[in-house]
């Protein structure tokens, strides 16, 4: 027998053996590839923009791809005047619309910080969530944002402050995608997870029951010292991905800021839908070794994907693992997306009744050959190995 007839075998093994594992797709072997791949930003060659980062991808309700990123102006900082660029793909990253700059903060020196971005199935409209002066660097208060768009990404609606909702805490959500829980508890709320300031750090969620007009404040995990400086290996929860579950619990893949325990991932986990992060449920997770940085999850078909730089101490290396028991384990076959130096990421999946929808995952990642921040590249992956 040869060893990928012999491996098609193991997720019937698997779930034979655990009740909570949801069964690979009759599509066949999970054996990823990298199918196609384009640069969608490129830093410091185009026009009024000096750095492309923090990548968010999601699909649309109509089936269109956005793309998004900050676009730094003056230099790769954190802080400083910024867009948030877009764009736009209507057949499943074949081809792109140019960018756009849907959002501009002037010259502010604390200028706008990407977030999330989340899709209300249920209405059909995008939410892309900000923030304006994050790291309070000559401005105050912080404030979370929110723009809309009603046609599939073509159009967006005025910012709204949420501030007047949440209060003035800084908060910065993902980066990455929020959700719209398809299960109970709380089917339909839009959850959209995130983090505080290094001193005021950790978990945070937003969540709306009423598809975006009102939001209020969620479960909290907050570091320790809470709203104190630092130390290294303090616990120091960070950038966060959160992901439904089938059985309709939400877990939290979180950046450990200050290697606490670990050069590792911390995964918290919400039974109430994203009210509390009890932290009976928080675990770390010794197989996704990371740099400390922001990284990615997805759950498509009962298989929970991972994007992150696979490396205790540099941003390099991007990998894909996968799991067939809900983040429990994960197979050992992972897949190497880039090699060289490698950051933030995003995923995302088309659910259709496709089965050609069925067969592809999308990554969206910063990659460069010298620097992480040269480009953002686009990738198309293959779940089974091109057949």
């Amino acid at each position: 027998m040869d060893k990928r007839r012999r491996l098609s075998a193991a997720p019937a093994f698997v779930c034979a053996l655990l009740s909570s594992c949801v069964c690979v797709s009759s599509l066949g072997q999970i054996d990823p590839l990298v199918y196609d791949e384009q640069l969608l930003w490129v830093s410091g060659a185009q026009g009024q923009v000096n750095t492309y980062r923090i990548p968010l991808l999601t699909f649309t309700t109509q089936g269109s791809l956005l793309a998004f990123a900050e676009a730094r102006k003056s230099s790769s900082a954190d802080v400083g005047a910024k867009f948030i660029a877009l764009r736009r793909s209507t057949d499943k990253g074949a081809t792109w619309s140019p960018t756009s700059f849907i959002i501009d903060d002037g010259s502010n020196p604390d200028g706008l910080n990407l977030g999330s971005v989340v899709v209300d199935e249920e209405e059909g409209s995008v939410i892309l969530i900000y923030t304006l002066c994050f790291h309070l660097y000559h401005c105050e208060p912080s404030s979370t944002m929110m723009v809309q768009s009603w046609d599939d990404g073509l159009s967006w609606s005025s910012p709204k402050n949420l501030s007047v909702q949440l209060g003035v805490k800084a908060f910065a959500a993902g980066p990455g995608f929020g959700i719209q829980k398809r299960y109970e508890p709380a089917k339909g709320r839009l959850v959209v997870c995130g983090h505080g300031t290094i001193e005021g750090d950790g978990v945070f969620c937003i969540l709306s029951d009423d598809h975006g007009q009102n939001w209020y404040n969620g479960a909290a995990l907050k570091s320790i010292p809470y709203n104190q400086k630092k130390k290294a290996q303090d616990f120091n929860p960070d950038e966060c991905q959160p992901v439904e579950l089938r059985d309709g619990s939400i877990i939290i893949n979180v950046r450990n800021q200050n290697n606490y325990h670990c050069r590792c991932r911390v995964v918290v986990r919400s039974l109430d839908g994203g009210l509390t992060l009890p932290i009976d449920y928080l675990f770390f997770d010794y197989t996704l070794v990371d740099p400390v940085v922001a990284a990615s999850a997805l759950q498509k078909e009962g298989v929970l994907y991972f994007t992150n730089p696979s490396n205790e101490f540099n941003r390099v290396n991007l990998t894909l693992r996968w799991s067939l028991t809900d983040g429990q384990s994960w197979e050992k076959n992972a897949v190497q997306i880039w090699a060289g130096p490698s950051g933030y990421s995003c995923m995302t999946s088309l659910d259709s009744a496709s089965v050609e929808d069925r067969k592809y995952i999308y990554v969206l990642y910063e990659k460069g050959h010298k620097d992480v921040y040269e480009t953002v590249s686009f990738a198309k992956v293959h779940l089974y190995g091109g057949q």
